[in-house]
Parts: C-alpha cells; structure tokens; sequence
C-alpha cells in the first residue's frame, strides 16, 4: 500500500487527486496539506504527524520549488504537478533527486492524450521547418506560458534550431501581439479565459499545407490515471523523471 500525502489538497486538481488515491486500492490518503479546512498547513507538520511515501503537489509556482526541495531532502518521493518551475530550479532537483536517491516526478501535464499530443508534435517537428503553439487555459491560472507549452517547444527544439525558416522582418505594432519566443525560436501564445480548463493547439506549416495538433482537456478527471502511474512509478523506482511521456508503455 503507497501511503500518499497531497499538498493543495483543497484546491481544483487537489481535491480531484485525493478523490483518485482514495478510490484505487493500492494507495491510501494519508495526509491532506493546505491553508484551509482540517489539513495539515505545512508538509513539515504533517511529515510529523504521519507517515506517508509520496507526496503530490498541486499548488502555486511560488511555493512549489521550496517544497520539492524539502521533500527531497527528507526522503519523500514527490510528483509535482504545479507547473511554473525554471530551467535550472529543475535541474537542482534532478541533482537532489539523483544525490538522496528519493524519486521525483515533474510533469507539466497529466493527462495521457495531452502527452501524446506532445509526442506527436515532435515527431511532426522533423517534417515543417514553420511551427507555432497556442495554449488556452481558464483564467485563475497565474503562470504563462504554460508548462505544457513550454515542454512541447523542448521536445519540437531537438528537431532542429529555428522554426522560423523564411520568416521575413518582423515589427510588433501592438507589444507581444507575436507571443513569446521559446525553444528554437518557437512563438507561444497564451490565451487566459473563463470556460476553459486546458486546451493546446501546435501549428506546423509549409509552402502549400498547415498541420494542427490539438488537445483539449474537458474535465479535470482526466489528469488522474496519469497522476496515479506517476505515485507509483515514484514509489517504486526513485527516480528523476520530467514529463509523463517517459514512464508511458
């Protein structure tokens, strides 16, 4: 049984995750963290209190990086959920991760059809020398770009240097009417609206085609098996992985 600790256990994706690990009978929810309700407030309090294997975390970008550290440091294997992480805080936590041989999971989405959509971007990436990515998420989401966005452009980067092949000169006469511009010189658009909850679309382009790639993701159960085969890839393996992509069969 993989004793499980949610951190933001109150807020939309935490309630979701609690209700998934209660539901599957390999786990069991043992401790609920957050600023409201009858949770613990820290990890560190509830950590005392209780003995738990994985803690995932659904929280803020601005608490998230101190978090994953604590956790790996006092040998809890952690899933993070909560994108917003930089570049080189990942990196800290694949060094951490690697050193106290504690697993640690990053993923900037759960859902399975999300990932494949990120899977088959970069294959297509070898194919278009033009690609863009317009990513529209509910309007309570505080970071943009979103991790999904970003990883994508990652994983389309490897393909090759620029994506821009062609492009002439280019003058903003509104101030990032163009996005920003990621991997590769990959534009990313953020579109922040009430009614969505996360939707992706990745756009390649050559003389005479356009080819889309889109995702959209209607409810929030959708993220839970990919959450679950994550808690238990951790607890099993003690790892560093970042993207779901890499424990999927």
């Amino acid at each position: 049984m993989i004793k499980v600790a949610v951190c933001g256990a109150y807020g939309k994706m935490g309630k979701e995750v609690c209700a998934a690990v209660e539901a599957d009978s390999s786990m069991s929810l043992a401790a609920k963290i957050d600023l409201c309700g009858d949770a613990y407030r820290t990890i560190e309090e509830a950590k005392q209190s209780c003995k738990f294997d994985v803690l995932v975390d659904f929280t803020q970008p601005a608490s998230i990086y101190e978090n994953a550290k604590y956790c790996l440091r006092n040998g809890i294997n952690v899933v993070i959920g909560t994108t917003g992480l930089k570049d080189d805080e990942i990196a800290f936590l694949e060094k951490l991760s690697k050193e106290n041989h504690i697993g640690c999971l990053i993923a900037p989405n759960f859902s399975t059809g999300a990932v494949l959509m990120m899977m088959f971007s970069k294959l297509a990436a070898k194919y278009f020398d033009n690609a863009e990515i317009i990513e529209l998420h509910h309007n309570q989401k505080k970071d943009a770009p979103s991790g999904t966005a970003i990883k994508t452009a990652l994983m389309m980067s490897e393909a090759k240097e620029t994506f821009k092949k062609g492009n002439c000169p280019e003058v903003e006469t509104v101030k990032g009417s163009r996005g920003g511009t990621s991997y590769s010189d990959i534009q990313i658009h953020s579109v922040r609206m009430p009614g969505y909850i996360a939707s992706q679309e990745v756009i390649f382009g050559s003389s005479g085609q356009i080819f889309k790639i889109r995702h959209d993701s209607m409810d929030r159960t959708c993220y839970m098996p990919g959450v679950l085969m994550a808690i238990r890839h951790v607890a099993d393996q003690k790892d560093f992985v970042y993207g779901l992509e890499n424990i999927m069969d």
